[in-house]
């Protein structure tokens, strides 16, 4: 699930496009990144629901296993905003989320999002994560 955008001025329309298309989708678990090879584990705590194959108990455990796995510190970078700062991150690679302090800065930030349409995401096995239902959110 998407979260809802704030402000912003496309803000209604991207939170209605949100709402009134829900994205159900399965991927697998490890996907191998499509320019480096790199194998990643492609789940996060946002969209992540349950595992096939697991009862809901099972899936709960493995998935809260996993989620704790990745906030690891030797798995973390904490970017450190300067005046002048540019920060970009590959989505296929990388779960993120912004720290309370990131708003304690002395100065203005300004924040512009561009999302590159990508490649379907890829097992290690070949298999494809498969759309169940919804559709891609479309650019504003």
């Amino acid at each position: 699930r998407f979260k809802r955008a704030t402000d912003g001025d496309n803000a209604d329309d991207y939170n209605e496009m949100v709402d009134s298309n829900p994205i159900e989708a399965e991927h697998p678990m490890v996907t191998v990144h499509p320019e480096t090879g790199e194998k990643t584990l492609f789940t996060n705590q946002e969209f992540a629901k349950s595992i096939v194959g697991l009862t809901p108990k099972e899936s709960k455990f493995l998935l809260e296993y996993l989620w704790e796995h990745c906030i690891r510190p030797e798995f973390i970078v904490r970017f450190r905003w300067k005046e002048g700062s540019i920060a970009f991150w590959d989505n296929r690679t990388t779960q993120h989320q912004a720290v309370r302090d990131v708003f304690d800065t002395e100065f203005d930030r300004e924040f512009y999002r561009v999302t590159l349409n990508g490649t379907i995401p890829v097992g290690v096995d070949g298999r494809l994560s498969k759309k169940l239902s919804g559709d891609s959110i479309k650019a504003i």
